[in-house]
Parts: structure tokens; sequence; C-alpha cells
């Protein structure tokens, strides 16, 4: 499966066969929470969060990618990712694009 952010793939034509999108909410335990609110006191990167944030760009974008070759495609071009705090310690990641066929 070709994943570009582009609405081309060089050197291919193709089809579109329809959005494509994937999600998910991740939340870190109580214990890291705690621990990451004392490090905005001091400043630096919140490593956990970072963390949790990665896992779930990995994970929105494998199930954008499944339902694409549920579809039939065989790449998803202009892919996008979109996140939002649902609460406190807490984060939805959208991963969305176009799935295509390539002719």
């Amino acid at each position: 499966m070709i994943l570009v952010n582009t609405d081309y793939i060089s050197g291919k034509e193709f089809e579109m066969l329809g959005l494509v999108k994937g999600s998910t909410i991740q939340s870190k335990n109580i214990g890291r929470d705690i621990s990451q609110s004392f490090k905005t006191l001091v400043g630096g990167e919140l490593k956990a969060y970072a963390e949790m944030m990665n896992e779930a760009r990995e994970l929105a974008t494998s199930r954008m990618v499944e339902e694409a070759e549920r579809m039939g495609a065989d790449a998803v071009v202009n892919i996008r990712y979109s996140s939002a705090s649902v609460m406190q310690g807490a984060a939805e990641v959208i991963a969305y694009g176009t799935a295509v066929r390539f002719k």
C-alpha cells in the first residue's frame, strides 16, 4: 500500500474509490499523567504524551489502511491527520485520505 500526502503519485494513473479514515482515542495512565504535570512546571518535552500521540497516529493510520484494503485500493493519497483533546490526558487522532486503484 502506497501512502502519500500529495494528490498524485508520480508515474501512476488511478481512479478514486472514496474517502477512507481511521481513528483512535488514547490516554495515559494516572501515574504518568501526574508525572507529566510536574514536567510542565520545569519545561521540556512531555515524552509520555509524545509517545501516546505517536502510538495514536500509527493506530489511526493502520485502521485507515485496513479500510482502503477492504475497498481494493492500491494507495491512499492526500493523507491528513487531525487531533483533538477529548478530556484531560486523552486525545482523539484521525487519519484520512482518498483510496485509489491504479489503472
